[in-house]
């Protein structure tokens, strides 16, 4: 799971679903998404890869569309990160609105980017670790695997089941990169982080840790660019 700044990017989508291939060197053998435009390059990239396959799942068939309010298990998953993560950082962010630190402009925004978006990303891989490791429970579903995530993903033969993972060449992945944006080190506009890293640096401010903190750096950042403009 990614934290950028922007969720509705068909290219930057597709550039995650091309890192997570060339990093297994493989893709699924079928992928299910709703109906959003985000997902249009992972359809036809998805339908590339696994054109050269014979099962009955190669090509176009590869790939589904579905509501993603059909599938019970995504939903609950959501449900668990709100909680976990991003009811915090919806309620950190509305404090700084209600104290009239964050009035939603361009620079407003970017420098939300810029101070908490490492922040955000670390909470996601902390949350996903745990639910990776946490143990499913046993299903009345027959047909449902229960154990560890990560282990039955790692390991599928030891629970009865198959791996999905479809072999694909790296030069296919090559002309799927391509066709990508993918996530980099600057999180928001790149003349707005210059500044702040050169704000940062001129004044010796830390980039703290803890999230509140870190809004002491959003607004000292804030109060020096508003006065310089």
């Amino acid at each position: 799971m990614e934290a950028w700044n922007t969720n509705n990017d068909p290219k930057v989508i597709g550039g995650y679903f091309v890192n997570s291939v060339k990093n297994k060197l493989g893709c699924p053998e079928r992928i299910r998404a709703d109906a959003g435009t985000e997902n249009c390059y992972v359809k036809q990239m998805q339908s590339f890869l696994r054109d050269e396959h014979a099962d009955r799942f190669a090509g176009v068939c590869s790939f589904m569309y579905g509501r993603s309010t059909a599938n019970q298990k995504i939903e609950s998953f959501w449900s668990i990160l709100r909680r976990e993560v991003t009811s915090f950082w919806m309620d950190l962010f509305k404090q700084l609105q209600i104290d009239n630190y964050f009035v939603g402009d361009l620079l407003d925004k970017n420098l939300i980017q810029f101070c908490f978006m490492d922040l955000v990303q670390a909470d996601i891989d902390s949350t996903v670790s745990v639910w990776n490791s946490h143990r499913i429970r046993p299903s009345k579903m027959a047909s449902l695997p229960c154990g560890r995530p990560a282990l039955m993903y790692s390991i599928p033969e030891l629970y009865g089941v198959s791996d999905c993972l479809k072999a694909v060449t790296p030069e296919r992945i090559e002309l799927c990169e391509t066709e990508c944006l993918m996530k980099d080190n600057i999180p928001c506009d790149k003349d707005i982080f210059d500044l702040c890293q050169l704000l940062v640096n001129e004044n010796m401010w830390d980039f703290p840790a803890d999230p509140h903190e870190m809004c002491d750096l959003y607004i000292q950042l804030r109060n020096e660019i508003m006065n310089i403009i």
